[in-house]
Order: C-alpha cells, then sequence, then structure tokens
C-alpha cells in the first residue's frame, strides 16, 4: 500500500512518505473570518476532511491543524463602529464552524487563532532581521518588510521568475526596497483600534498576513512537517511568502504541497461584483447537508467545480440510492443468519483510487458498482452477496463521510417521523397478511398497492413479511 499526492511545488504525482512512520502532520490555512463563508469555503474544509478520513483508514495517526486569520486588514475594514473587528472575527468563526460541522467536516485536532501567536510571529521576524532576509522600514513606521532579493529561491513554488512577479499589495510601498518585498509587520497606523495593536521591537502594531501561518505551523507541528494544504487560490502570494520566509529563517516547513480546486458558478467565477456568491448558509438550506456533501465531495479535490441549477437534485438521487439499498439490505437481511454478517470493508478498487491522490470520482464509481450489484442480489435473493455488498458500501460511504446510518445524519428530529411511519405501515402489512390468511386477496392487494403508491416496497419471504422505502 503507498499512498500517492500531487505535490504542487514537484508539479507531479509523487509517493507519500511521512517523516514519521505512522504519523502524519498536516497544516490547512483556514479561513479568515471577515465575512460570511461561501461554498469554496466549504470545498476546502471538505478536501482535507477525506484526506483525513483516508489517510486515517490507511491506519495514519493524523494530526491536522486549521488555522483562523482572525485579524487581518479585511477584518479590521469591515468592522463597524457597532461591531468591534474581535467581535466581527467571533461571530464570522461560528458561521464557518456550523457549516463545517453541517456537513459532518471533523473537528482539527487543533484550530489555533492568529492573535494567539503574536509572539512566535515576532520572534520569527526577529530571526530572519538576523539573518538578512528581513528589514525595518527607514520611515520609523513599524513596518517590517521580508527582502525577496536575498533569497534566491523565492518563486519556487510557483516555479516565478522575480521578474514576472507582481507586486506585493500588502502594504504601503513606500519603505520598500523592492515592489515585491511583501509586509511581516505593519506598524500601527492612525484611525486603527488600539485593541488591534501588539508592541514589538519596531512599534506598536500587527503582524502581516504571510507571517501568521508560518508562525502557527511550526508551533503546533514543529520546523518540519508533512503536508501544507489550502485553496488553489493561495498558493501565490500567501504559500510561496510563507515558503520563503520559513525557510530563511532557518525551518525545513513541509514535505508536500496540496492545493484543492474552486467552485464557479453557471461556468463562471464566484464574486460580489457579479452577484454570484453561494453563501454557505444559503447553499446547506437548498438541500440535506449529507447531499450537499455528496456534490461538493465527489469531484476530484484537484479539479474546477462548475455549480449549476439541478445539480444537488443530482446529488439528492444519489444519496437517495444508496440509502434505498441500505434500508432494503437490512430489511431483508434482518432475522437471517447474515443479518450480522458482511465485513465492512472497501474493495481493492475503491482502495487503490484512493490512495492514488484521492481520486474519488473513482472510487465513488465503485460505490454504485457496489449498490447495483447488492440490489441485483436481493432480486436473486443472494443473501450472501447482499450481506458482502452492505459491508462494503457502509465501509466506503463512511469514508467518504455520507454514510446515510451516521449519527451526523439521523438526527433526534427525523426519529419519531421515522417511528410513526414504521407503527403505520407495519400495521398496514398486518392486515394485508390477515387478508392474505382469510383468501380475501382483494383486500390484500388493494393494500400492496396503495402501500406502492406512497413509495413502500412490500416484500414476501420465507415467513415473513418485509417492507421498505422504494
Amino acid at each position: 500500500m503507498t499512498v500517492r499526492l500531487y505535490d504542487s511545488r514537484a508539479q507531479a504525482v509523487v509517493d507519500f512518505a511521512p517523516l514519521e512512520p505512522g504519523k502524519v502532520s498536516m497544516y490547512v490555512c483556514g479561513p479568515t473570518v471577515q465575512s460570511s463563508p461561501h461554498i469554496g469555503h466549504l470545498r476546502s474544509a471538505l478536501v482535507y476532511d477525506l484526506w483525513r478520513r483516508w489517510l486515517s483508514y490507511r491506519s495514519f495517526d493524523v494530526t491536522l491543524v486549521r488555522n483562523v486569520t482572525d485579524i487581518d486588514d479585511k477584518v479590521l475594514d469591515n468592522a463597524t463602529e457597532h461591531e468591534a473587528w474581535w467581535a466581527l472575527a467571533y461571530r464570522i468563526e461560528l458561521e464557518f464552524s456550523a457549516g463545517y460541522s453541517a456537513l459532518g467536516i471533523q473537528p482539527p485536532t487543533y484550530e489555533p487563532r492568529a492573535t494567539a501567536s503574536i509572539p512566535q510571529m515576532v520572534a520569527i521576524i526577529e530571526r530572519l532581521i538576523e539573518r538578512g532576509h528581513a528589514y525595518p522600514a527607514p520611515d520609523d513606521s513599524g513596518d517590517v518588510y521580508f527582502d525577496t532579493a536575498s533569497w534566491p529561491s523565492y518563486g519556487e513554488l510557483t516555479r516565478q521568475k522575480a521578474d514576472d512577479m507582481v507586486a506585493a499589495t500588502d502594504a504601503d510601498p513606500r519603505g520598500k526596497r523592492d515592489p515585491r518585498d511583501f509586509a511581516l509587520w505593519k506598524g500601527t497606523k492612525t484611525g486603527e483600534p488600539e485593541s488591534a495593536s501588539w508592541a514589538s521591537p519596531w512599534g506598536a502594531g500587527r503582524p502581516g498576513w504571510h507571517i501568521e501561518c508560518s508562525a502557527m505551523s511550526s508551533r503546533y507541528l514543529g520546523a518540519a512537517f508533512d503536508i501544507h494544504g489550502g485553496g488553489l487560490d493561495l498558493r501565490f502570494p500567501h504559500h510561496e511568502n510563507e515558503l520563503a520566509q520559513t525557510t530563511a529563517a532557518g525551518d525545513a516547513f513541509a514535505s508536500y504541497w496540496v492545493h484543492n480546486g474552486l467552485v464557479n458558478v453557471n461556468g463562471q467565477k464566484m464574486s460580489k461584483s457579479l452577484g454570484n456568491s453561494l453563501y454557505a448558509a444559503e447553499f446547506l438550506a437548498m438541500a440535506r447537508p449529507i447531499a450537499v456533501r455528496y456534490y461538493l465531495g465527489t469531484a476530484h479535490y484537484r479539479s474546477t467545480i462548475d455549480y449549476h441549477d439541478g445539480a444537488l437534485l443530482e446529488a439528492e438521487a444519489a444519496v437517495e440510492r444508496i440509502e434505498a439499498f441500505l434500508s432494503r439490505a437490512s430489511s431483508r437481511l434482518d432475522g437471517t443468519r447474515y443479518a450480522g454478517s458482511g465485513v465492512e470493508q472497501v474493495p481493492e478498487a475503491f482502495a487503490d483510487a484512493m490512495d492514488d491522490d484521492l481520486s474519488v470520482p473513482q472510487a465513488i464509481a465503485v460505490l454504485h458498482d457496489t449498490v447495483r450489484a447488492g440490489n441485483t442480489a436481493l432480486d436473486d435473493e443472494d443473501l450472501a452477496a447482499v450481506a458482502s455488498a452492505r459491508g462494503a458500501v457502509l465501509a466506503m460511504t463512511e469514508i467518504l463521510g455520507i454514510n446515510p446510518l451516521s449519527p451526523q445524519w439521523r438526527t433526534d428530529a427525523a426519529e419519531p417521523a421515522e417511528r410513526a411511519l414504521a407503527s403505520l405501515v407495519d400495521s398496514l402489512v398486518a392486515d394485508r397478511n390477515a387478508a392474505r390468511a382469510a383468501k380475501d386477496f382483494t383486500t390484500a392487494d388493494r393494500i400492496r398497492d396503495e402501500l406502492a403508491a406512497a413509495g413502500i416496497t412490500v416484500e414476501d419471504g420465507a415467513g415473513a413479511t418485509r417492507w421498505s422505502l422504494s
């Protein structure tokens, strides 16, 4: 067994070899909590949830760190006199957490906020200055910049030459030696809240965006770790700058770089100017969360998803096919010697697909092939094959996070309705059986037809009658 992944720095699919056998350390750039999450944020978090689930299935002990950027220019810009920046950041953080939870995304091992690691950021900046890779602005503004010209490897992640790079726009350029130099520390400016300012050797201020992730990754995972992940839009300048400043400070940083694709809407990139942004809360209200997860998770993680009208209906139909098979299989196997059989283990073809750079589309194809085979086995009364298919489907859907029998998707609100339905159907089935015993086949057929019209299939087996939702 070898897990392979696409390393963005190598620009190739490579064998994954962790720094420490049996363990995986992963850092994922989380949200900048400036405004409500959209479906792109959900997709990104889901991608690394799938990576984590698969690596765990492959017996790795996974440590996943996903940060929260709670201090940033955009957070300050969106604050108002009625809602301070830190209150805005916390409110939006809760919105992200709610979206993650609704989709069954497992909480990370650690979820640090940037504001809790300011001393670590200051320490890295001091090391960069000592090594000659950073400099304070000469105008006493308190700004500190990374000297891109001092680091020959700058541009290696995105394979850009310095002359082809655009100027960094994350700070006032007046104190820069080179337009491409980026901010490590930003001195406090007039009008900024005092609460958004911390003491430093260069004066009061706050960290630049890029230094935040360098500090948090090293604090929670060490100077060297296995995988750094994030959205494709973060490769430059964010991840390029992270790599440059961290390695220039003397740390090994990430062995592999993984980037997920973005989400378009009807062929266009989401943007406020186009007014086509799909926010997480409204998207989750459009279908059951399990169907939303299925939709966002079934494309290859590196591909661009193009959302279109009807996409969630297609996802819902696919989930219903899985649910119908599991319900039908459980009903048929109940009371037989196969009821507790069927090893919950993924098929080899599913494992091969997931090992190959998390090829979920191919894995999903195996899942649906198994569902079809299971339904055929049910029709043929091959209960051993039914039990085997049921076990495989449960194992595959559990890894993908779409197991309909998981407590995540079986809400307390649904259980009373299910019990009420079962009670009513059981009563009608008993009436039908009584009618058949009395040879009143007209009544028996009428009850069967009424149940079928309501989407309920009745199956007469040896010594028992079972029903399932069609």
